[in-house]
């Protein structure tokens, strides 16, 4: 008798590692169909963006002089005559983007949540995905609430191992500021979601063993459990399963670079050793794949993901970019001298980003679209420029959502637009109602299909 093919024994190899694995027809055909799963991630960029780079018809724009954090305000502004257009010739830093134009959206006129009083670094992430009220916490100097990811996971994470993951590429130990600086995820008022900073601990907890230290190779351990069912796949699934675990091959293998890279450098004989990572768009990249596989292999339907803390003065060694390290934040305050580096900076994230976006949209799903597809990926900043420490006007794009979403567009909402319209159309688009976002002045019905 011709054993079951059983998606379950993929999942538990030798010794009780567990590796979930993407969509497989030959799979499918031996258990039920199970409709797609729809997604949510949120890719935050510190520090705001240099607007003449990034927002259309703003390249001659003003570039602001020092540390204006008293401006809290658009230098300059988009052109209020239009709501919306077909996005055409991208800007400088969004040109990453271009193989992907088709499927996003630009979205500007957005305003954040601010409650005067503490500084608005402070408010930039914590309050980013919540939207809150301000002066309605009595007690605190930032307005927190229930962030958007948990409100969302409440309903379409209830059946993932994880109802959510938040992943962080702060890789730095120091702690010059406060939790509210490094954190965009939050369960509720003073109840912090932490994130997860070092890749192989993200690792561990996706892939998870009884004994990680006695059995590190978790592929090794399920390509045994798999290997006698291999002969029931078809030939695209076989294609499909080696690629999928040569990804998989692929994190590890760099992480156990990174690992040695620490030991070897721990032997070094320094008053102050340097610090031992990755090279910076590596340590994104490797970070953003686990994020990519989460989300493929159904282990959560929502994911948060930091590229780096608001206002953190130790520098990165943006190693492809400058030959010393550099602080985005002390950058963003020196933008007359500074302005083409800081556009360096901008257009790097922005890489990333198109990256783990374009990765997303060419893993196929079950019913022949994409991960992307399925999934509203959106980039997004707390502050609209690092200069003048801007709430308004911040930059947003929107990447995926399949035929639930209008793409390939400029939306140019009202100048005011709360944030929270944004949130609130999101939900709406997962097909969710949420209350929590009710005082938001309406949703934004130009991107929907």
């Amino acid at each position: 008798m011709t054993r079951s093919l059983n998606r379950r024994r993929f999942l538990c190899g030798v010794g009780g590692s567990v590796l979930a694995l993407p969509w497989l027809p030959s799979v499918s055909r031996a258990s039920a169909p199970q409709a797609v799963a729809q997604r949510m991630a949120h890719f935050y960029v510190p520090i705001g963006v240099v607007r003449r780079g990034f927002f259309p018809g703003e390249q001659n724009g003003v570039i602001p002089k020092g540390n204006l954090g008293n401006v809290m305000k658009s230098l300059d502004k988009q052109d209020p005559n239009f709501r919306q257009k077909p996005l055409e010739e991208l800007t400088p830093t969004m040109q990453p983007l271009a193989g992907l134009k088709s499927k996003i959206n630009l979205i500007t006129g957005m305003d954040r949540t601010f409650q005067q009083g503490t500084d608005v670094h402070a408010q930039c992430a914590s309050c980013y995905l919540s939207s809150a009220k301000p002066y309605t916490i009595e007690g605190t100097a930032w307005p927190l609430d229930r962030t958007l990811d948990h409100l969302v996971a409440d309903q379409i994470g209830t059946q993932t191992p994880f109802r959510t993951l938040e992943f962080s590429c702060n890789s730095h130990r120091d702690n010059k500021e406060s939790i509210y600086f490094d954190n965009i995820s939050w369960y509720g008022t003073g109840h912090l979601a932490p994130s997860i900073r070092d890749p192989r601990k993200m690792y561990r907890r996706l892939f998870s063993t009884q004994d990680t230290d006695r059995l590190r190779d978790v592929t090794d351990l399920v390509l045994e459990d798999a290997n006698s069912l291999k002969k029931q796949l078809g030939y695209a699934d076989r294609h499909k399963f080696a690629e999928y675990f040569d990804s998989i091959r692929a994190i590890e293998l760099q992480m156990d670079r990174l690992e040695n890279m620490k030991s070897e450098l721990a032997k070094v004989d320094l008053a102050e050793p340097p610090e031992a990572y990755l090279p910076r768009g590596e340590y994104i990249r490797l970070m953003g794949d686990l994020m990519v596989a989460a989300l493929q292999t159904g282990l959560t339907n929502v994911a948060t993901f930091m590229v780096g803390p608001e206002r953190w003065d130790t520098p990165f060694l943006f190693e492809s970019l400058f030959d010393s390290p550099r602080s985005h934040h002390q950058m963003s305050h020196n933008q007359t001298k500074m302005i083409d580096d800081l556009l360096k900076v901008d257009q790097f994230h922005m890489q990333q980003f198109a990256y783990l976006a374009g990765k997303m949209d060419r893993i196929v799903e079950a019913d022949g679209t994409t991960l992307l597809d399925n999934t509203l990926f959106t980039y997004g900043s707390g502050l609209g420029d690092g200069s003048t420490h801007q709430y308004n006007d911040l930059p947003i794009v929107v990447a995926g959502g399949g035929s639930k979403v209008r793409t390939g567009q400029h939306v140019n909402m009202p100048e005011g637009t709360p944030l929270a319209n944004l949130w609130l159309t999101q939900a709406q688009l997962l097909g969710l109602s949420i209350d929590e976002f009710a005082d938001s002045s309406g949703t934004i019905d130009a991107i929907r299909a």
